[in-house]
């Protein structure tokens, strides 16, 4: 039972990112992903930090190896991909990227097994099959332009993100806290925080200083700060130092059947018939793909796997 439910929780993540495409058409500033992807990811970490302070009565930074790691997972996690991931949706059409994207949990399956010997369940394959089927179905188009550097950008993010993934189910949550709740909100909050800044130059760089937000750009930011990124982030980084990673990734297949069914009932964009197949291929997929595994050899528990911890 609590296993459905941490795989309930987890899914609400991937549920939230799918809101993610309406709210920066309709609320934020156009043509600023970089600005978008750092107000996101720092002022939700730091957030994260200062509340994990106040219920530790310390300053909650790193300490031993975790000053690397969370640099590593933050870098990976946040700082490459929210950079790869708006590059490749700038340059592709949508239905591209997200089919990419789709293709996380192969990905993860394959360095799950190299680096922590974990064997991938035949539901989560078949699952992430039937899942990329799906994706292809409810967002591809007939007419679609390949871009060299959109799709590089998106595969790239896509590996990224794997790769922090497997990392983040390899070194668990951080030793040192009384609870792990609070390590947990400790992880997220270093991530965000190195993410954030990340990105922070790349910004400048590419983007220049910020434009003079109005009031609609600011409810928009406070919604993908806190819900959107730091609600939202908390519940994943739970399932992926919990779950076995090609289960927990499978559960991203939710985020395009999200975008599309808001933008067909709150944009007017019409949803076809082979799109409505597609839409409920993916929830099936991802039922099969999380649902709790039978072999002794594909359950996990709450701890990194203790022959691979250092």
């Amino acid at each position: 039972m609590r296993d459905v439910r941490l795989v309930a929780t987890s899914a609400i993540a991937p549920t939230l990112w799918g809101t993610t495409y309406l709210v920066t058409t309709e609320f934020l500033p156009p043509d600023r992903p970089l600005l978008a992807g750092v107000l996101r990811a720092l002022p939700a970490g730091l957030l994260l930090v200062g509340v994990v302070a106040l219920l530790a009565g310390r300053p909650a930074l790193p300490t031993g190896q975790w000053w690397w790691r969370a640099a590593v997972l933050g870098t990976l996690n946040i700082g490459l991909f929210f950079p790869l991931l708006f590059l490749g949706a700038y340059r592709l059409p949508g239905g591209v990227a997200a089919v990419l994207g789709a293709l996380g949990p192969f990905v993860v399956a394959g360095l799950a097994f190299l680096l922590l010997r974990e064997r991938p369940g035949g539901r989560a394959l078949l699952g992430a099959v039937i899942g990329v089927v799906g994706v292809a179905l409810l967002v591809l188009r007939s007419t679609v332009a390949l871009d060299p550097l959109g799709l590089a950008a998106a595969a790239g993010g896509m590996v990224v993100m794997s790769v922090g993934t497997v990392f983040g189910r390899r070194w668990g949550t951080p030793e040192g806290f009384d609870r792990r709740p609070t390590a947990l909100l400790a992880l997220t909050g270093w991530q965000l925080t190195v993410g954030g800044l990340v990105i922070l130059p790349i910004m400048f760089v590419v983007e220049g200083a910020p434009p003079e937000l109005t009031v609609l750009n600011l409810g928009g930011f406070g919604y993908l700060t806190l819900i959107g990124t730091a609600f939202a982030y908390l519940l994943w980084f739970r399932g992926v130092t919990t779950l076995a990673p090609t289960r927990v990734t499978v559960l991203a297949l939710l985020s395009p059947v999200v975008a599309a069914v808001l933008g067909w009932a709150v944009l007017g964009q019409s949803l076809s018939f082979g799109q409505l197949v597609g839409a409920v291929a993916v929830l099936g997929a991802v039922v099969l793909g999380s649902s709790h595994p039978r072999r002794k050899e594909e359950t996990v528990t709450a701890q990194p796997v203790p022959s691979i911890r250092r």
